[in-house]
């Protein structure tokens, strides 16, 4: 799969293709279902399939910190999409500039002057252009006019929920792990690098890994959670390996030592090497617990000591 930062690389030459826009954050159930039909029509019509997404997310640009919480970084969204069987993922800048771009503008400089697009798949509730004025029917009729073709994919639902990353977020905030694993597909990951903390951890016998988790990361809500560790290069791509092991994860402030940063901290099972500095991805899996302040240090011990036994047990 190619990739590309704008527009701009798009290569000299260049012919028709068929494109899906979007956010896409978290590559979940429904985004795949629109993404398969943007590549199996590209595939019956011999051509490239395109895929475009933005950076940073729109909102961010349109209300300054107003940043959602962020499901999956650019680059593992890029690795879930080439899964899908994408040619091309294409990054775009999102800046106040293109916000304020009229939709025919959009559609004349992005999809028909640079990419030549020979038909469009997105979501039907897409909207684009400045104030979001644009949405499908407009979409379809631009597309008679610049000749490509236009078409709004049916959202898939859970029940009467439509499945979108609003509602992943709300369940990963809500520490409801199997319920957003079952709208991702996967189980929710955290990615980041490994930094040192206070290294209690260790002197109770249970050292973690102290995540520093990328930039507006949807991390769960408090408590203890048994999951995996993945490990991922120095561009932040996952490693092609087996996971570095099952893990007891603990997200909150640790209120038995009154801490007062919310940290994500891994505890690997069977795993004893240095991973600092290094860059992994925690895979929430299961909710054990809510966090609990405990009245000594050895009822934590004790307590570290089942949820260990429980993780090894739900992880087989």
């Amino acid at each position: 799969m190619e990739r590309w930062h704008g527009l701009q690389a798009v290569p000299t030459g260049w012919g028709h293709c068929v494109v899906t826009i979007g956010v896409f954050d978290g590559i979940h159930r429904g985004h795949q279902s629109i993404i398969a039909e943007t590549v199996a029509l590209a595939r019956a019509q011999g051509v490239p399939s395109v895929l475009i997404t933005f950076v940073p997310h729109p909102s961010e640009v349109v209300r300054p910190g107003s940043h959602p919480p962020q499901l999956t970084t650019i680059v593992r969204r890029a690795e879930l999409v080439e899964s899908l069987g994408v040619d091309v993922f294409c990054a775009l800048p999102f800046t106040l500039e293109l916000s304020k771009m009229p939709p025919d503008e959009f559609v004349h400089s992005m999809l028909v002057d640079r990419l030549h697009t020979s038909a469009v798949i997105v979501g039907e509730n897409f909207r684009f252009g400045h104030r979001a004025e644009g949405d499908v029917e407009l979409l379809r009729r631009l597309g008679r006019t610049f000749g490509f073709s236009a078409q709004g994919a049916t959202l898939l639902a859970a029940g009467e929920t439509p499945l979108s990353a609003t509602y992943v977020r709300s369940c990963v905030q809500a520490g409801d792990m199997d319920t957003a694993a079952d709208v991702l597909g996967r189980p929710h990951r955290v990615d980041g690098v490994v930094e040192r903390g206070d290294q209690r951890g260790r002197v109770l016998g249970y050292p973690t890994a102290n995540l520093r988790a990328a930039d507006w990361a949807a991390v769960p809500a408090d408590g203890v959670y048994a999951g995996r560790v993945v490990a991922l290069d120095e561009w932040g791509r996952t490693v092609d390996a087996p996971p570095l092991g099952v893990a007891a994860i603990s997200v909150g402030t640790n209120p038995t030592f009154d801490t007062r940063t919310r940290r994500v901290e891994a505890y690997v099972l069977d795993f004893d090497a240095d991973l600092y500095g290094a860059g992994i991805g925690v895979e929430f899996v299961h909710r054990l617990r809510g966090m609990v302040r405990f009245d000594s240090v050895e009822a934590l011990v004790g307590q570290m000591e089942l949820d260990t036994q429980q993780t090894r047990e739900l992880m087989g």
